[in-house]
């Protein structure tokens, strides 16, 4: 059986350390901490981009109950922006990314008395992104670090930090049913797989196994009119288990009429959503995501930009519940790092790895307003068509799209890259007149008529302690309440 044993309290944060042995030895006078934990949950929220960067570390001794297990994985749900992890005093992994899963092993690591070291940085560097974009580079800790105890025969953990099951439903409107397909990746011979009372015992052959499944009268899921959802379950003989939500839908985009959900028309209106809050920064606990998610649902959006970086399973494990249809990314933002091509496509292929299940994402994001700090050059256009193809590679069944900065002309060999573009566009805010937006986007149709076209970021910015009985653009005040 599988058994997973959260790692919240017992640490102890030491600020600065030039060594692994060096922290462990400074543990004793280190700060007393629980996950989630940001360094930067004060000074990374105070407005002066002053906020401390470098490289910090966690300790915690691990008793024989944590680490028992025929094989014991340690798995980090979010370390920022890199890790590295020592076990008992040897480096096990690296791990250039702040937003997603990472796990390795410590089976045959484990000792009497067993210390666990992190070093987490957010050091700016030219090789990890993001490193110049408009909000804060937290680092820490701030998600779970969990221990994932197995048998010997187990799903893949390692990989991508993969959920080590995949679920691909096919839908066919017209009869109503679904064709399922579920993959699932382990060290075992045999899986037996169950979706909707069916269960199917398939063959393992190099460490793959497939089922199919047919869903007849299927329930869609429909966006915020009925999110439902489906579960498929992977079993070993060994006990180990694995399941995935999933939902049966049907996206497309027309150039002429927008988007379509299960053949209908589906208005997209929505927010972007960043992953902190006052006080905490960005560690936050599964009561911040789901007030965050009302404050959406208040709001009456369709749909939901995760800017700009992977979010939290939570969070798109709600937006799975709510209907909300979603764009997800990777912080490949505002300026382009020839040193960093590598670490855009390790995190994109996490992202779709990690999130590749949930049924709310629509679209993957290639980047964010790249060409803001960087020029169009065949090193930046070369990365985008590497990101383009690793997601029709590992995704066939979603579309790309990418957010332009206002600044990029609608001829740029740019917008020839994904299947989608959207611009971010601050009339009325950084420059002209807000009635600008509709020629802009009227200019760009009529040139390119066939073409998909989005309209990802607008409006105006304000600062909560400015206010004014008269905002005026450029202010940044805040209209006080009568």
């Amino acid at each position: 059986m599988r058994e997973i044993r959260i790692l919240k309290d017992g640490w102890r944060f030491i600020k600065t350390a030039e060594s692994a042995e060096a922290a462990l030895a400074a543990a004793g006078r280190g700060e007393a901490v629980s996950l989630p934990h940001t360094w930067n949950a004060v000074d990374g929220q105070d407005g002066g981009n002053d906020y401390y960067r470098g490289r910090c570390w966690y300790v915690r001794e691990l008793t024989a109950e944590e680490t028992a297990g025929e094989r014991v994985f340690l798995e980090v749900n979010g370390a920022a922006m890199s890790a590295d992890v020592y076990f008992n005093g040897r480096l096990l992994c690296s791990h250039a990314g702040g937003y997603s899963t990472f796990r390795t092993e410590l089976t045959g690591e484990r000792v009497k008395k067993n210390v666990l070291v992190i070093a987490v940085s957010n050091e700016d560097n030219d090789t990890v992104y993001p490193q110049k974009a408009d909000f804060t580079f937290y680092g820490g800790l701030y998600r779970e670090v969990r221990i994932i105890a197995v048998p010997e025969e187990h799903f893949e953990l390692l990989k991508d930090g993969t959920p080590g099951i995949k679920v691909t439903p096919k839908v066919d409107l017209e009869k109503h049913r679904a064709r399922v397909t579920v993959e699932t990746w382990q060290n075992a011979d045999a899986v037996t797989v169950t979706v909707g009372g069916e269960t199917r015992r398939v063959p393992s052959a190099e460490g793959h196994a497939q089922a199919e499944f047919d869903i007849p009268d299927v329930r869609l899921w429909d966006g915020v009119k009925d999110p439902f959802l489906y579960t498929a379950e992977a079993q070993l003989d060994s006990g180990d288990c694995v399941t995935a939500r999933f939902g049966c839908r049907e996206y497309r985009c027309d150039p002429e009429k927008g988007f379509f959900l299960n053949g209908r028309s589906y208005p997209l209106r929505g927010v972007s959503r960043h992953q902190d809050l006052k006080g905490k920064g960005n560690a936050l606990d599964r009561a911040d995501h789901e007030a965050d998610m009302a404050i959406i649902r208040e709001l009456g959006a369709t749909t939901l930009r995760l800017a700009h970086y992977q979010h939290a399973q939570e969070f798109y494990d709600l937006c799975d519940e709510n209907g909300i249809v979603v764009w997800a990314e990777i912080p490949y933002i505002t300026k382009h790092m020839p040193n960093g091509r590598e670490n855009t496509l390790s995190q994109m292929r996490e992202l779709i790895t990690q999130c590749y299940n949930h049924p709310c994402i629509a679209v993957w994001g290639l980047s964010n307003e790249i060409t803001a700090a960087s020029p169009v050059n065949e090193d930046l256009l070369e990365n985008h068509r590497e990101l383009n193809d690793l997601c029709h590679r590992m995704d066939p069944t979603r579309l790309t799209t990418m957010a332009d900065v206002f600044m990029l002309e609608i001829d740029s060999p740019m917008l020839e890259i994904p299947d989608i573009n959207s611009y971010n566009l601050y009339f009325g805010w950084y420059l002209g007149e807000l009635g600008q937006t509709d020629e802009f986007f009227d200019e760009y149709h009529a040139k390119y008529p066939d073409r998909v076209i989005g309209f990802s970021e607008y409006g105006a910015d304000a600062n909560p302690a400015f206010h004014s009985s008269r905002p005026e653009k450029g202010d940044y005040t805040d209209a006080e309440n009568d």
